[in-house]
C-alpha cells in the first residue's frame, strides 16, 4: 500500500508542465476517484503558486484517465497580496481529462469568526462500521477503501440489506490508511467519500463526479475527519452532493459541492 504523497507525486517536464503515475489503488471499481485526480493536478498547480496552501478549487471531468502516466499543464494567472489564482489541466494520451481553476492562499488553525455549521451526532469512530474494498451490497470493489478508511453508523447501513433509508444523508469517519494526517490536498479525498449519498437512495453502483468545487477553510488537527455529505435533488440520472469535512477538535476544514451521475433504479 503506497502513501497519499507516492500516490500523487509529481515531476516537472518543461515550463509549467509536470508528469504523473496515477495509482489504481485510488479507484472506485476501475475508475480513479475523482477527489483523488483534483489532488493530483492541486499539487501540479502549488508549483507555480507564490502562496503554500490549497484554498479554493473547481474541477470538471471531460474524460475519465486510466491508470498510469498523466501530463499536468499549469498556467499561472495572477497572485496577489493574499492568493495565487492558476489553471490546470490533466491529459492522457493527448485527450482532456480534468479541467481545473485553482485558488492558492495561506491557512492557519485559528477558530471561526462565525460558523453555523455544526458537526453531525455520530456513534465513536471504534463503534462504527468500517467498509473493505468489496463494501456490502457492492456489485464491485472499491480498491480506493484499502488506502481510505471509511466507517459509517451501522444505523444508516440500511441499503447493504437492500432496505435503504432514503433519507439523502450519509455520515462517515475518514482516516488515510497509511497513518498519515489529513491535509489540504488530502481533503479532497474526504470530501469525495465512498460510500457516496446513492447508495442511502437506494442506487448503489459507480457515481462519477462530473463537476466538484472545494474550499480548504483551515489546517485540519491530526487525527480523524467527520464527513456529511447530503443530496438535495436527483433528476436525469444526475445528482448534486453537499460535503462537510470536521477535523478531531470539531472545527469545520473543507467543504464541497459536486455534480455527479447516478443510475436510478427503474420503477
Amino acid at each position: 500500500m503506497g502513501s497519499f504523497k507516492e500516490a500523487t507525486a509529481i515531476e516537472a517536464a518543461g515550463d509549467g508542465e509536470f508528469t504523473a503515475d496515477l495509482d489504481a489503488q485510488w479507484s472506485v471499481g476501475t475508475k480513479l476517484h475523482g477527489g483523488y485526480l483534483l489532488a493530483v493536478v492541486a499539487r501540479a498547480a502549488a508549483e507555480l503558486a507564490e502562496h503554500p496552501h490549497l484554498t479554493a478549487i473547481s474541477g470538471s471531468f471531460p474524460m475519465a484517465p486510466d491508470p498510469g502516466p498523466a501530463t499536468i499543464h499549469v498556467e499561472f494567472l495572477q497572485a496577489s497580496r493574499t492568493m495565487t489564482q492558476l489553471r490546470a489541466r490533466l491529459t492522457q494520451n493527448g485527450k482532456p481529462c480534468v479541467e481545473a481553476l485553482v485558488t492558492q492562499g495561506t491557512l492557519t488553525e485559528d477558530d471561526p469568526w462565525w460558523t453555523r455549521v455544526e458537526p453531525p451526532e455520530m456513534l465513536a469512530e471504534q463503534d462504527s462500521f468500517r467498509f473493505s474494498g468489496k463494501p456490502p451490497g457492492g456489485t464491485f470493489e472499491v480498491p480506493i477503501l484499502d488506502v481510505v478508511e471509511a466507517r459509517i453508523d451501522p444505523a444508516a447501513l440500511g441499503w447493504a440489506m437492500g432496505e435503504p433509508a432514503k433519507q439523502g444523508s450519509i455520515c462517515t469517519w475518514q482516516r488515510l490508511a497509511d497513518g498519515s494526517d489529513w491535509d489540504p490536498l488530502s481533503l479532497l479525498v474526504a470530501l469525495d467519500p465512498v460510500p457516496p449519498v446513492s447508495f442511502e437512495l437506494g442506487a448503489p453502483g459507480w457515481a462519477p463526479t462530473l463537476q466538484m468545487s472545494a474550499y480548504i477553510r483551515r489546517l485540519p488537527a491530526p487525527g480523524p475527519v467527520r464527513i456529511r455529505m447530503h443530496a438535495n435533488d436527483v433528476t436525469n440520472n444526475r445528482m448534486d452532493e453537499a460535503a462537510f469535512a470536521w477535523d478531531s477538535s470539531g472545527r469545520v476544514v473543507a467543504q464541497a459541492n459536486q455534480f455527479a451521475a447516478v443510475r436510478v433504479p427503474r420503477s
